[in-house]
């Protein structure tokens, strides 16, 4: 009888500390995402990606109701680059406002790899769920062979 009393002691226990975590959050708010094709990307984001392709940088924008996050990598001699983005962070500055760390992955080609050498704009468009433009945006790059 004893032993049952332990192991659910201990059953409350952790629950309970699952239950706090979960409550008092881990300090992330993530948003949610959805990568798109280009076909998939608003005419008037097709327009004004030229402007920025060139510079390693995030980037939101607003369309209609919906808030777009795009990475760039900016230009490469070959093809073999990529972009990817891990996780969307929203941090709350006041009540109504906030900024956006993106997570993101860079891929590299291998240096011994044969690639055309020709130039490249490595970008990622995702469409969130956020209906309000963010402060500002970080980006966070972790590289990755």
């Amino acid at each position: 009888m004893k032993k049952y009393l332990i192991i659910g002691l201990v059953l409350v226990i952790l629950l309970g500390s699952f239950l706090v975590a979960k409550l008092l959050g881990d300090g992330e708010d993530l948003v949610k995402f959805k990568p798109l094709e280009m076909e998939e990307v608003p005419d008037k984001i097709v327009e004004m990606l030229p402007q920025y392709v060139m510079e390693e940088r995030a980037l939101t924008c607003k369309y209609r109701d919906d808030v777009y996050v795009i990475v760039t990598r900016g230009e490469k001699k070959s093809l073999g680059f990529f972009v990817d983005i891990e996780k969307i962070v929203k941090e709350k500055i006041s009540d109504d406002k906030f900024d956006l760390v993106v997570y993101a992955k860079y891929i590299d080609p291998n240096p011994n790899e044969v690639l055309p050498q020709e130039y490249d704009y490595p970008t990622i468009i995702v469409k969130t769920n956020l209906k309000e433009m963010p402060e500002q945006i970080h980006l966070d790059i972790e590289y990755l062979d």
